[in-house]
């Protein structure tokens, strides 16, 4: 029997902030309160108790696959654990494990979809996309919160978090999505 391999310390501490961040989304209710300010949101208060109730369990779930991704190395055109990934091929595929989503398969056609999220109102799960190569739209990641995200880069290794306040992102930041899962796309 060949003995376990150790887990980088990136792991370790990615599953135990993930560990944190699902125990505080199970203590917080399940409907959010809606202050003063919140009311003023254009949508509809009842739209906006649904989609926030069930947003977090498939965030949840994005995540989870999304982060138990992290290392597997980069490959340009790669699509699966086995091949490695690129942007679009690792949100593809944490999409299609997680929410059953099959989302195109370039940066540019993923960003047409969903609902367009100010960067302000954020949240885990939403796509985030960035000018990495002189064309709008060029690369996507996903968001896990904190001004932070997923994603597999062109270079230097694998699958790994960034910061999006880090000067080479934030000039690059295009815009985030927010992708509804009740529709499937080919």
């Amino acid at each position: 029997m060949r003995p376990m391999p150790r887990l980088p310390f990136t792991h370790i501490a990615l599953c135990a902030w993930l560990a944190l961040l699902s125990v505080s989304c199970a203590a917080t209710p399940s409907i959010p309160t809606v202050t003063a300010t919140e009311s003023a949101i254009t949508a509809p208060a009842t739209e906006q108790v649904a989609e926030e109730a069930s947003w977090p369990e498939q965030a949840r779930e994005v995540l989870l696959n999304a982060l138990s991704l992290t290392g597997i190395r980069y490959q340009y055109g790669g699509n699966s654990p086995e091949s490695g990934f690129d942007c679009s091929g690792f949100v593809r595929y944490v999409y299609q494990q997680a929410t059953n989503l099959s989302l195109p398969h370039s940066a540019r056609a993923i960003s047409q979809l969903g609902k367009t999220i100010p960067r302000h109102e954020l949240k885990p799960g939403d796509l985030v996309f960035f000018n990495t190569l002189k064309s709008a739209f060029s690369h996507v990641g996903i968001y896990v919160g904190n001004n932070r995200f997923i994603h597999a880069p062109s270079s230097g290794g694998g699958v790994r978090v960034e910061d999006m306040q880090n000067s080479y992102w934030q000039k690059r930041y295009d815009g985030a999505q927010r992708i509804d899962s009740t529709k499937t796309t080919d």
